[in-house]
């Protein structure tokens, strides 16, 4: 099978479709839940919808608030790579299964890094929050992540 590579971005852009920290004017922003044993943790994040949106990603974010995070969206589910070019923050991404919990969490990416980062197996979707931010909230791999598509 192969792999699709996104900078955070993906190193291959997702099939799918701005706060004020976003480096993207004009994506659509959708309320998203996680759903974990320390509670429900609410965000509002922006779609990467196109290829361009998901080459682009958070580069050159200087910073991101707790509640704020993208979301690359892939239909049909497939196995990705994120590296961290141009990415100046911290993130934590969230690879989401296409039945919504979270397959894999890598936490507190290095900011500039151009290591590829798998999903480890075929996703839906790939979250970005601040870095730490999973840690902080309890959120780990099984829980649940719904959103508007």
């Amino acid at each position: 099978m192969g792999l699709a590579l996104a900078a955070c971005s993906p190193q291959a852009p997702a099939q799918n479709a701005p706060h004020e920290e976003s480096a993207q004017m004009g994506l659509r922003q959708v309320p998203l839940t996680i759903r974990s044993a320390s509670g429900e943790h609410r965000f509002i994040v922006d779609v990467a919808a196109s290829p361009e949106q998901q080459e682009h990603g958070l580069m050159f974010v200087q910073s991101l608030a707790p509640n704020r995070g993208m979301i690359f969206p892939y239909d049909p589910p497939q196995s990705v790579a994120f590296w961290m070019k141009n990415t100046l923050i911290p993130l934590d991404m969230v690879f989401i299964r296409a039945d919504g919990t979270i397959a894999r969490i890598a936490a507190n990416t290095t900011p500039q890094s151009l290591d590829p980062v798998p999903s480890g197996e075929p996703i839906a979707a790939v979250l970005e929050i601040r870095g730490g931010r999973s840690a902080e909230l309890g959120v780990r791999e099984g829980d649940r992540v719904e959103w508007r598509r």
